[in-house]
């Protein structure tokens, strides 16, 4: 098991080296704590992606002037790119309050936000009272989160792939990921669509312009 700067240092050689012909997405650090089959994750997760291929919605915010606050390992999934200021967050609750604390501080931007744990910690190690107690603890903050949206305000809550616990292996799983998006003014209706679709939609909210990027916005 090596210690974390050391497990840092050769992700971080390995990101050097796999590029070109050799690019992957993500060179992840995981450090870990106990013994042979009972290994243990604990905080201190880096990624090290690659460069976007292309053009985002966050590089179009920032050019309309939008800040981008990026909290958890949202900033470290774009290698930086697009990203204004990256809040640490490495577990659901301090990325919960991290979340509560911007909506209270900010006078406008977006707060981009990934709760690791749901995923990584209780969706891949097939814990499924994990999985349902993380829920529950995402649920209990929506009250807050709501009290403090405004009326020019857009809150999304969704998941970039499903993750099944109760599933038979421990890789991502293919159900449709659940999708809410809250904002004053319009009722309730379903919509089926890409992720890119939140991209498309946060930035006509936030700024009513279209981009030559995948998606559609679901505010229409």
């Amino acid at each position: 098991m090596l210690d974390e700067p050391r497990l840092y240092a050769v992700c971080e050689a390995a990101r050097e080296v796999m590029d070109g012909e050799h690019r992957v997405g993500r060179v992840i650090a995981r450090p870990f704590e106990g013994v042979p089959g009972a290994f243990v994750r604990r905080e201190g997760r880096r990624d090290y992606a690659a460069p976007p291929p292309g053009r985002s919605y966050l590089e179009e915010l920032q050019d309309a002037g939008v800040p981008v606050h990026a909290v958890g390992k949202i900033r470290d999934l774009f290698a930086g790119v697009g990203i204004d200021v990256k809040h640490e967050a490495t577990n659901n609750s301090k990325g919960i309050a991290a979340t509560t604390r911007l909506l209270r501080e900010l006078d406008g931007g977006l707060i981009f936000v990934n709760l690791v744990d749901t995923d990584q910690v209780y969706g891949h190690r097939k814990d499924v009272e994990g999985f349902h107690t993380a829920l529950r603890e995402i649920d209990a903050a929506l009250p807050t989160w709501l009290d403090l949206l405004g009326p020019d305000d857009l809150l999304v809550l969704t998941a970039d792939h499903g993750v099944d616990p109760d599933a038979p292996h421990t890789d991502h799983t293919r159900e449709y990921a659940p999708l809410l998006a809250v904002f004053e003014g319009h009722g309730g209706r379903r919509h089926d669509g890409p992720l890119a679709d939140v991209g498309a939609s946060t930035l006509s909210w936030l700024t009513g312009r279209e981009a030559a990027l995948p998606g559609n916005s679901f505010l229409g």
